[in-house]
Order: structure tokens, then sequence, then C-alpha cells
């Protein structure tokens, strides 16, 4: 059985499914059994006997986190360690979901347009990627059987993402802007919940620790729209055909936070992984909006 903390997010949504459809069974919980409260965790667990534990629990608002650290630091960095400490009292292995965020502060990388390894120096530039540091950390320091993914741009079925916002933002205006100075890499939930899957399946054969995980290639923000636009309209979900897209600085657009310009991950570790397959973020988009579960999610966007 495998427990999914944050499993009625974008990322836990789509991992039930998957577990679902392979007929794997599961247990999820979100707020109900926080992850910031150590004693709940524990209560819950009791009588259960999971053979892995995936905390995609997160507090995801990058801009808020500036003015409320404290709530994002209690679930990214000490209810990451709340799951990791009782993962290593049950001794069940964890996965743990990451971000890229921990790096584009001030670092070499950034400035030479580098893909980060496993092994860069973390470099957040905001709260929200502090905390997330933190919680890679706390990770490390509650377990030895981890796997801790790094991820970035995730869209999907079941959540506010980048994907259904332009969607609806191209069926509703005459033209959207989108920042053009921000480069990193689209990523399929899909993806990310395959490798998971994977992982779990092989992990005697797997090496614990950190791996980074998005579809292959790069793009700017602007690159990702003018993507989603042409598949949306030759999916025949885009009832606008005319919105234009326009490019911006991010220097248009004032925020709290400094998001990094160059936050692209090397994927070398784990695509040395026997049946690991990632997808190029094209391919992986244009799936996307052709499912015919995209229809549902942008028809209740055009509402």
């Amino acid at each position: 059985m495998i427990w999914i903390t944050g499993s009625k997010g974008m990322l836990g949504s789509e991992l039930c499914r998957l577990f679902t459809e392979n007929k794997i069974e599961f247990t999820g919980t979100g707020r109900e059994v926080s992850v910031t409260d150590y004693n709940a965790l524990e209560t819950f667990s009791k009588g259960k006997t999971p053979d892995f534990i995936i905390n995609c629990a997160s507090y995801t608002e990058v801009d808020r986190a500036e003015k409320d650290i404290e709530t994002a630091r209690a679930v990214n960095s000490t209810g990451a360690g709340n799951i990791a400490r009782l993962a290593g009292k049950l001794g069940v292995p964890l996965i743990h979901i990451s971000s890229d965020y921990v790096f584009g502060g001030t670092d070499g990388n950034e400035r030479q347009n580098i893909p980060y390894t496993e092994t860069s120096p973390l470099s957040p530039a905001g709260a929200y990627g502090l905390t997330k540091a933190e919680g890679e950390k706390a990770v490390a320091s509650e377990t030895d059987a981890f796997y801790i993914l790094r991820t970035a741009w995730l869209y999907g079925f079941y959540g506010d993402n980048f994907v259904c916002k332009m969607l609806s933002a191209m069926n509703s205006k005459e033209s959207v802007n989108v920042v053009c100075d921000q480069k990193g890499t689209p990523t399929n939930c899909s993806t990310l919940s395959k490798v998971i899957l994977n992982i779990i399946q092989n992990h005697t054969k797997i090496p614990y620790g950190i791996y980074n995980v998005t579809d292959l290639g790069e793009a700017t923000w602007f690159d990702f729209a003018g993507e989603i636009q042409k598949f949306a309209l030759k999916a025949g979900i885009l009832k606008n055909e005319s919105c234009i897209i326009k490019p911006c600085k991010s220097s248009e657009y004032p925020s709290p936070v400094k998001r990094p310009s160059y936050s692209v991950l090397d994927k070398s570790k784990i695509m040395k992984i026997p049946g690991i397959i990632l997808p190029q973020w094209q391919e992986s988009l244009e799936s996307f909006i052709s499912s015919p579960l995209i229809n549902a999610v942008s028809l209740n966007l055009k509402k």
C-alpha cells in the first residue's frame, strides 16, 4: 500500500489516477492529516503498513510566501521533516517532491544558462525556494531511505496551473502578455507520476538520493504559451482563434520575489535508470492538450 500526502493537489490527484489505473493500492491524505502535525501523522499511521510514502504536500504560493514564510516553512520544511521522521520510524522509503526554486539566486548557473545538477549548490531567491531547500535538508536529516525529486513548471488536469490559465485567457481576451525572459522546462504531472511509479516498482535497484525530474528541453513562458495555443487550436478546444500572445519582460510584472531567470534542471542522473523515459516538453504538452480529460478542465475555465 502507498500513502500519498497532499493527495488532493495537482500531482497527488494525478498519482491517485495513475495508481487506480494500474490497480495499485493506496491511501491519500490532505489537510485532515496535516504534515505540519507529527502526532496526527503518527496517529493516522497506526495499524497501517505502507510500502512507500509519497510526500506531495506543499505550500506553493510563491508570492504569498514572502509575507507568510512561517506557514510556508511549516508545510515545506517542518512538514517534510515530520513525514520523513515518521517514514524512518516505520522503516518505509519516502519520495519527497522538491522544486527548481531551490536554485535561481545569485549563482553562476543562472548567469551562464547552465542546467543545474543534483549537486549544484542551493541558492534560493525567495521564501518559497528557501523553505523547499530547508525541506530537502529536513528529509535528509530524518531518514536515509529517501528519494528527493526536484521538478519544475508542473501542470496537470486537477489544479490551477499555467496551461489552464492560458487556455482561459486565450478564449476570453484579444491578447495576452507573457514573460519572455524566464527560462525553464514545462513538465506534465503525468511524466513525474510515471517516474514515481517506476521508482516504487524498482526501488531495490535504484539508489536513494536526489534526482532532477522534468520533461526534456527548455523554454520561456512565452514559448510555452505559444505551444499551448498551437496545440489547443489543433485539438479544437479554443473558441477564440485570434488571440495574440505578446512577449514582455519580468520587470513589467512587479513581484514580491525575484523568480529565477534560468532554472533548467539536468536530468542525466534519472535518465540512467532503466525504464525511465522523459519526453520532450512539446510532445508531453500536446499529449496533455489532446487528452479527453482536458476538455472538462477547459470547459470549466470558460464559465
